[in-house]
């Protein structure tokens, strides 16, 4: 496994207090002119008070008074000052914040240090470093899990190959029972693997918009979706297809797209009403992939951390890893798609749609354009 990046540790530089750059000089330069021009004013104004005005008419408690409203006023006036300088300031200061808090969880990119007071640099430098720490980390244990997951695909098929084999002869009951345990946890996790592996493709690092293709939705689930019908139909399932004649084109990574379709149509399978139905519906504006069973639903408080990997329902009866609607998400993020889940009382079911951005042109993309 590839050893963290380690980065030295950054001294702090000591600059002097006006340096070109600092928030310091800024506001000195942008304040120092309106705080003259008060100064000026007020003892312009003390001067014709004091010169030009006959005080042998004006009674002392007048002349306190109209002192105090004049510095009042002045105050004033040199706190809008302030604060509108202050504000202008750290204008640089607010525009990285809304950067941060507009970033995608996954995007680790450094922080653009470009125009940020002198006195922020350091923060935003140790920050942009824990990134690419974090980055450097997150990266390593991807690399492990799908690592893993692979080397775990071939001992995992010989065993359930020697089950397989063991149960095509003549064996006494418990020795029958065992095999086919086994032969169940094997392709159990054989499954767990597919999926590690899946959520490793789908990870943004590894870039899967540099294998999308242009692809017709309409007919890509009429193909792909066909291939379940023979498992809908053990399981008592009917699987209807809604889609318009006109194609609808999208940007997509086939086999991704396929895992996608995979998981939804496996996921109502397990957690439907027995005999019941699936419908895949294929929207045309925006381009969307919703798949409808009319089973119990999800309870309000579990449909957010149902697309957490690894989580189970207390009350999910099925089998399964937990790894399901969390490869949805991910593959979904992949594509620029957003997810959205609907289910009782709103929907007589449980309702999953994907919605994809329409067909766009990038700078990586190798895509196959549509034959006419």
């Amino acid at each position: 496994m590839t050893q963290e990046r380690s980065l030295p540790p950054r001294t702090p530089v000591s600059r002097p207090l006006l340096s070109s750059g600092s928030l310091a000089r800024y506001l000195v330069i942008r304040l120092m002119p309106p705080i003259l021009l008060l100064v000026l004013l007020d003892l312009a104004a003390t001067w014709v008070i004091t010169h030009k005005i006959d005080m042998s008419l004006w009674m002392l408690e007048d002349f306190f008074w109209l002192m105090v409203v004049g510095q009042v006023a002045l105050v004033a006036v040199f706190t809008w000052v302030v604060v509108q300088g202050v504000r202008s300031g750290l204008r640089s200061v607010n525009l990285l914040s809304e950067e941060i808090r507009q970033r995608s969880i996954d995007d680790m990119q450094p922080l653009e240090v470009a125009g940020v007071p002198v006195e922020i640099e350091p923060l935003v430098a140790h920050t942009n470093d824990l990134l690419i720490r974090l980055d450097a980390s997150l990266a390593a244990q991807r690399r492990f899990i799908g690592h893993a997951a692979h080397q775990l695909r071939t001992p995992l098929s010989g065993l359930r190959l020697e089950s397989e084999l063991m149960l095509a002869r003549p064996l006494p009951d418990d020795v029958r029972a065992r095999a086919e345990r086994i032969k169940a946890v094997s392709d159990r996790m054989i499954r767990l693997g597919q999926q590690l592996l899946v959520l490793a493709r789908a990870d943004p690092n590894a870039r899967p918009q540099d294998s999308f293709v242009r692809i017709d939705l309409c007919e890509w689930v009429r193909a792909h979706g066909a291939e379940w019908f023979p498992r809908a139909r053990e399981a008592h399932y009917e699987l209807d297809l809604v889609a318009p004649d006109t194609p609808i084109w999208i940007d997509a990574d086939p086999l991704l797209l396929a895992e996608l379709l995979g998981n939804l149509i496996d996921n109502a399978l397990r957690y439907g009403n027995a005999r019941g139905r699936i419908t895949l519906i294929v929207g045309a504006n925006p381009p969307s992939l919703t798949v409808e069973d009319d089973g119990p639903g999800i309870p309000p408080q579990e449909r957010d951390r149902v697309f957490e990997a690894f989580y189970r329902s207390p009350t999910a009866t099925a089998g399964g890893s937990g790894l399901g609607l969390a490869i949805v998400r991910e593959i979904a993020h992949a594509h620029g798609a957003w997810w959205k889940l609907t289910s009782r009382p709103d929907f007589p079911g449980t309702r999953i749609s994907v919605v994809f951005p329409g067909p766009r042109k990038g700078a990586q993309l190798t895509r196959q354009e549509p034959t006419p």
